[in-house]
């Protein structure tokens, strides 16, 4: 039986490849064998055919003005901070890898959603491990709007946001938390106990949020938005910052609230 692929879904190939994404990966993101991709670059690409007049790749919201969702920005950046990192591909092209587990299938969903809404024609690919999902997407793009990009581990070197980026989290504070939260923090019910008057004791329980990072730049980004809001928070051990009072776990349960 032959198939037939509309327009969107040859032109969606085409673009990656024109980024570098490989035979094997393009096929998967598309659901078409990797001769089909062969067949499409050869008769489009080889034979010269026109397809996108102008098309010049996607623009860029720092070289080239475009517009930029930026309350998803900053629950990307958010998300990057915690788990995710750049690696450079072919031909100049970058992949932006978030990580994130398995067993959290809704945000890991999400996270595909949120990137598709920072690039709009981005075709996040989740691949899989023993326990870690990696969502993938590629663009020459992606070191512009994330300039904390760099070789090294993020808490071996310095990690600032730019002026531009402050500006951002200051109008959606909560969206930059909820990334950071969901990458490298958990929500869970703590418990402790005190003497009751008859001489026993009682265990009383309430729900914390914890958040763990070896780099104290990141730790600071975090709590400097914390403070932002208003939210109380401390440092119970060194790389770890804390939030537990009822009115602060309230005001994090309104954006962040549990993983799924």
């Amino acid at each position: 039986m032959i198939r037939f692929r509309s327009q969107e879904a040859v032109d969606s190939d085409l673009r990656l490849s024109d980024e570098g994404v490989s035979d094997r990966v393009n096929a998967e993101i598309h659901g078409v064998a990797i001769k089909t991709i062969r067949r499409w670059r050869r008769v489009y690409q080889r034979e010269g055919r026109q397809r996108r007049l102008g098309f010049q790749g996607t623009p860029c919201p720092r070289c080239d003005g475009a517009d930029l969702d930026e309350a998803a920005y900053a629950l990307l950046l958010g998300w990057y901070l915690g788990d995710g990192h750049i690696v450079a591909a072919r031909r100049g092209v970058y992949t932006l890898q978030i990580a994130n587990d398995q067993k959290y299938p809704q945000l890991n969903q999400e996270i595909a959603a949120t990137i598709r809404l920072v690039k709009q024609t981005a075709s996040p690919c989740l691949r899989g491990g023993s326990t870690a999902i990696r969502i993938e997407a590629r663009w020459k793009h992606w070191p512009c709007l994330f300039p904390q990009h760099g070789p090294g581990r993020k808490h071996l070197r310095k990690i600032e946001l730019a002026e531009w980026q402050q500006a951002i989290v200051a109008k959606y504070p909560d969206q930059l938390l909820r990334g950071l939260f969901h990458s490298d923090g958990s929500r869970f019910v703590n418990w402790a106990s005190k003497p009751t008057a008859d001489g026993g004791t009682k265990r009383y329980y309430y729900v914390r949020y914890m958040f763990s990072n070896e780099s104290e730049d990141i730790r600071n980004i975090l709590t400097d938005t914390l403070d932002l809001l208003g939210i109380p928070w401390r440092k119970p051990r060194r790389n770890v910052v804390a939030v537990s009072r009822k009115e602060g776990v309230a005001a994090l349960d309104g954006f962040v609230g549990p993983k799924a």
